[in-house]
C-alpha cells in the first residue's frame, strides 16, 4: 500500500521524473481544454450548436480532475494541509458547480467558477515561485494599509470638493446637475478616465479641470512608491513556500515541508 502511494506521490508530485513530467503535460493539456469550453459555452451561437458535446467533454473533464483530486488527498501525509490549502481550495471550487448542477437546475449559473482552473497552471509548471512574489506584494499591501487608507481618505475629500466647486461654477448648463454627479466627475478626471459624458464649458470650469488632469497624474505615483518601499522591506524577510499544500513557514533552508512532507527543491525558496 506504501508502494501504491509513493508510486501515485511520484507520478503526480514528481515534476523532475518522466512520469510527472507526461502527468503534468496532460494536465495542461485538460486545464486548458476545459477553460476554453467554458468560454466558448457562454457564446450563445456556439452553445446551441455545440452544448450537448460541450456538456459531455464538461463531464469527462470534471471525473478526471475528480480522480486527481482525490490522488492528491491519498497520497499526502497530511490531507488536510493540501485541502486547506489555496490550491486546494482552488481544485474543490472548481469541481463543485458541475456536480450542483445535477441537484440545483439553477446552480448553471456557477459553472463560470470553472474558470479557476486556470489558476491551477501556476502549480503544474512550477509558477509557484511567482506565487511567492505575490504573497510579497500582498505583505507590502498589507503593511502599508495605513498609509493607503490615509491617502485614499485625501482622495476622497479632494474629489467631494472638486466636484461641489465644479458644481457651483458650472451648473446644470453644463451637465453638472447635481453635487454627486460633479463628484463623479472629478472622479473620472483625477483618474485620467475622461468618459467626456460631462464637460466643463466656462474659462475657469476648463482651467480646473486642466489642473485636476495634472493632479492626477501625480497622485497615481503615490500609493505605488508606498507599495514599493514596503515591498523592499518585506523582501528581507521572506521564507520558503510549500508548493504541494502551500504552507509558507517553513524553514529557508527546508528540504522537506514541514506540514506535508513533500520535497522542497531550491527553485522554490522565497
Amino acid at each position: 500500500m506504501n508502494l501504491l502511494k509513493e508510486k501515485v506521490k511520484v507520478v503526480i508530485f514528481g515534476t523532475d521524473t518522466a512520469a510527472g513530467k507526461s502527468f503534468d503535460l496532460i494536465l495542461i493539456t485538460a486545464i486548458v481544454t476545459s477553460v476554453l469550453i467554458v468560454m466558448l459555452d457562454s457564446v450563445a451561437s456556439y452553445s446551441q450548436q455545440f452544448g450537448e458535446i460541450f456538456n459531455y467533454l464538461e463531464w469527462s473533464f470534471t471525473i478526471l480532475f475528480t480522480v486527481e483530486y482525490l490522488l492528491r488527498i491519498y497520497c499526502i501525509r497530511r490531507a488536510g494541509s493540501y485541502i486547506f490549502s489555496f490550491f486546494g481550495l482552488v481544485d474543490l471550487l472548481a469541481l463543485i458547480p458541475t456536480y450542483l448542477e445535477l441537484i440545483l437546475p439553477g446552480a448553471s449559473v456557477l459553472i463560470v467558477i470553472r474558470i479557476l482552473r486556470v489558476l491551477r497552471v501556476f502549480r503544474i509548471l512550477k509558477l509557484v515561485q511567482f506565487m511567492g512574489e505575490a504573497d510579497l506584494l500582498i505583505k507590502a499591501m498589507t503593511a502599508s494599509r495605513r498609509k493607503i487608507f490615509v491617502f485614499l481618505f485625501f482622495v476622497i475629500n479632494l474629489v467631494i470638493i472638486l466636484g461641489s466647486i465644479m458644481y457651483l461654477i458650472e451648473g446644470e448648463s453644463s451637465g453638472f446637475d447635481s453635487i454627486p454627479r460633479s463628484i463623479y466627475w472629478a472622479i473620472v478626471t483625477l483618474t485620467t478616465v475622461g468618459y467626456g459624458d460631462i464637460s466643463p464649458v466656462t474659462n475657469l470650469g476648463q482651467f480646473i479641470a486642466a489642473a485636476i488632469m495634472i493632479m492626477g497624474y501625480v497622485i497615481i505615483a503615490v500609493p505605488t512608491g508606498i507599495v514599493a518601499t514596503e515591498m523592499r522591506f518585506s523582501n528581507r524577510r521572506r521564507k520558503t513556500i510549500c508548493i504541494v499544500c502551500g504552507d509558507k513557514n517553513q524553514r529557508l533552508k527546508a528540504k522537506f515541508c514541514d506540514e506535508c512532507g513533500a520535497k522542497i527543491s531550491k527553485e522554490k525558496s522565497q
